[in-house]
């Protein structure tokens, strides 16, 4: 080998050598460059910014993006060739999808729900034939026999009974246990409707944080900018070192709100995984969804669809019913219960028994004086039938001021939505020419100062109607039960 080819061939190799490590390095920057783009979507990691124009020209990010929830140094997976691996992108209804299936809350409603149905079918037991087996073995000696001998007693005996007729009572018990496992149903509804809107609020927060964070790197990029402008009017005798050191202050400011916009990026993941029931699940982005798109409904709809689909007001009707059946239940005490029997038994000294007999025959059960059981039960029947009756009043009220709550709410955002857009527009436009009268020498660090701070509150404030929108409307809809 020559020294020219040498000296190639260490050249190749040291650069490539160099490359490898500056991907497994893990820094930003190099991970920034290494993740594939495709379409819109972007990482939220702090060397890059999602955002797309505005309507005002600012660069608030507002629709058609994707948001990662994965650390800076999680964006990406470095395979063994050296390529990088995308991580999985979900959206809303497949993050409700996981949470479907992973959340323990809806395991445990749904466990509860069977078992309600189980004791639907023990009630309904009384229906059938009751069959049942014995046998017995037994050591004695008769008084009677003056030898006080010993014998052995070996017995078998199988037994069937069936309830004729007991006035109502058993049709009760299984109509109760209907009602009860109806009521079980909704209450699993219940639950499911909370933890969707769980995994809703948890999702648009993460949305909302990461683009927090892109408004956070992009005041760092714009207080650099400033800084460097400060210096060069500095270095040419134009500005005094006041501009320079202002501007070293707010930079360092900024830096202090993008590592806290990064920690509540951080926050907000772990928080949307563990309410989807999977906080060991892999990292993944997440659609955004941001984009505000009013939601057409009426008071007096959204009232009516309330009492018709809320399922905990379902389940408080079911329970109404329960009690309405108790109280007929507790009433069959006064009447008597006629039931059927028969039996065949073997017996005999030696095993196995040779000898049988059986029996048949219906018993009559008539109450006579119970010492006042049956109408203190009734009693008490009827006082349950009026707490359920309560309940669903209470309830009721409680429907109302629910969806009343989340109709305002959702009325005084969407206004709010409109102003804080303008105000971006506002903002950035105070912002462009407090900067521009700074480069031209005629105005004041503190006034592009000022701009940039009411830029940046101006953005998360947008940001932040548009998330709480969202979340209103999901509060909506759980108040109607949808």
């Amino acid at each position: 080998m020559t020294m020219h080819n040498r000296f190639s061939w260490w050249t190749k190799n040291t650069f490539g050598l160099l490359g490898l490590l500056l991907l497994l390095s893990g820094s930003p920057s190099a991970a920034a460059e290494a993740l594939p783009v495709s379409g819109q979507t972007t990482t939220a990691t702090p060397s890059a910014i999602i955002s797309s124009p505005s309507p005002t020209g600012g660069a608030v990010p507002l629709t058609g993006q994707t948001t990662t929830i994965a650390r800076p140094a999680m964006a990406t997976t470095v395979t063994p060739t050296g390529g990088a691996a995308a991580v999985e992108l979900l959206t809303l209804d497949q993050c409700i999808e996981i949470t479907v299936k992973r959340n323990p809350s809806l395991t445990a409603a749904e466990s509860s729900m069977n078992a309600a149905g189980s004791r639907v079918g023990q009630a309904q037991s009384a229906y059938y034939p009751q069959l049942s087996l014995s046998g017995n073995y037994s050591k004695f000696s008769p008084y009677t026999d003056p030898t006080n001998a010993t014998q052995d007693l070996y017995q078998g005996t199988a037994t069937v009974t069936q309830n004729i007729f007991d006035f109502g009572k058993t049709p009760s018990q299984v109509r109760i246990q209907r009602f009860g496992h109806e009521a079980s149903r909704e209450d699993r509804r219940t639950v499911f409707s909370q933890v969707v809107f769980n995994v809703k609020q948890a999702y648009y927060t993460l949305l909302q944080a990461g683009k927090n964070l892109d408004v956070a790197i992009e005041t760092v990029k714009l207080n650099q900018e400033q800084l460097d402008q400060a210096k060069g009017f500095f270095d040419a005798g134009v500005k005094s070192k006041y501009d320079v050191t202002t501007a070293e202050v707010n930079l360092s400011n900024a830096r202090l709100a993008r590592i806290r916009a990064e920690n509540a990026v951080r926050i907000a993941r772990v928080t949307l995984k563990n309410v989807m029931g999977s906080p060991d699940l892999p990292d993944f982005t997440i659609v955004d969804t941001l984009a505000f798109q009013k939601y057409p409904v009426t008071f007096d709809d959204a009232i009516q669809r309330a009492y018709t689909n809320r399922p905990d007001l379902r389940s408080t009707l079911a329970k109404k019913e329960a009690s309405k059946e108790a109280v007929a239940l507790a009433r069959t005490g006064y009447y008597p219960t006629l039931s059927g029997n028969a039996s065949i038994t073997r017996a005999d000294s030696d095993f196995p028994p040779e000898k049988s007999g059986w029996s048949a025959g219906v018993t009559l059960n008539i109450p006579l004086f119970s010492g006042f059981l049956t109408s203190n039960q009734v009693k008490e029947a009827k006082e349950n039938l009026n707490v359920q009756k309560a309940n669903e009043e209470t309830l009721r009220q409680g429907i109302l001021l629910d969806v009343q709550q989340a109709y305002l709410n959702l009325a005084a955002l969407e206004d709010g939505v409109a102003v804080a857009e303008l105000t971006v527009q506002q903002a950035q436009d105070n912002f462009d020419i407090a900067t521009g009268r700074y480069n031209a020498g005629v105005g004041s660090p503190l006034d592009v100062t000022s701009a940039l701070v009411g830029l940046s509150n101006a953005k998360t404030n947008f940001i932040a109607a548009l998330a709480n929108y969202k979340i209103a409307e999901a509060a909506l809809l759980k108040a109607m039960g949808e």
